[in-house]
């Protein structure tokens, strides 16, 4: 049953057949059927379609999807060319801004910086329109972990990135010694003052690359 296409298939075979995510799948069977969800069923593991898991090189954690129709696409922060910009994300493309000097992107699809290795991926894949964390404790999150602890028994370094205090969460799963760290503030304007802008995280990572002799993100828009 392929619900990847990649390798991740084989790397959570073993997840999908625990208990817990065939009772996350039959509820989101009903959910979809009566509720109206983002982002659409085809969509949810987009994440991991995109950044198969042995090219994975940087990790970006969300919380959960956007849940105003048309934004969510199955990538953390990211929405589709022609959706307004989220305010997380117009943060996000600042401090890309006066860490790189990019300019700032027109359209928030971050695809390519899924291609380039960076896994986008929310703790919870999927939300009920108009109410954010509505899908949060249904067993989206023993699964989210289940793909950091697979990074982790990862030989080749991982970069995590560790944005606000539920990012955070996930640093106990997280071996320091072999992967790499990087924490801030949340990009949300709530939290964005508070030490996400001015953070650099775009030029930290690529000068962790540097280090390990690997090729730079192209983290331009």
């Amino acid at each position: 049953y392929m619900r990847i296409g990649n390798n991740w298939d084989i790397i959570l075979k073993e997840e999908f057949e625990k208990e817990y995510f065939i009772k996350l799948e039959e509820f989101l069977e009903k959910e979809y059927t009566e509720q109206t969800i983002y982002p659409k069923k085809e969509n949810i593991y987009n994440a991991l379609k995109l950044t198969d898991y042995n090219n994975v090189r940087v990790v970006i954690i969300g919380q959960d999807p956007y849940h105003e129709d048309g934004e969510a696409h199955g990538l953390a922060f990211s929405v589709l060319e022609g959706v307004k910009i989220p305010p997380s994300l117009r943060n996000i493309f600042k401090e890309l801004n006066s860490d790189l000097g990019y300019g700032i992107p027109l359209s928030g699809d971050l695809t390519k910086w899924a291609k380039e290795g960076v896994l986008l991926i929310n703790s919870v894949l999927t939300v009920r329109e108009h109410k954010a964390n509505s899908h949060k404790d249904k067993g989206w999150e023993k699964f989210t972990d289940a793909i950091i602890r697979k990074l982790n028994d990862r030989d080749k370094p991982v970069i995590f990135m560790l944005w606000g205090n539920y990012a955070k969460i996930k640093k106990k799963l997280i071996n320091e010694d072999k992967h790499f760290v990087i924490e801030s503030a949340h990009p949300s304007p709530l939290s964005a003052y508070n030490g996400f802008f001015g953070s650099k995280p775009f030029s930290k990572v690529n000068e962790i690359l540097s280090s390990l002799n690997e090729k730079n993100i192209n983290w331009k828009l």
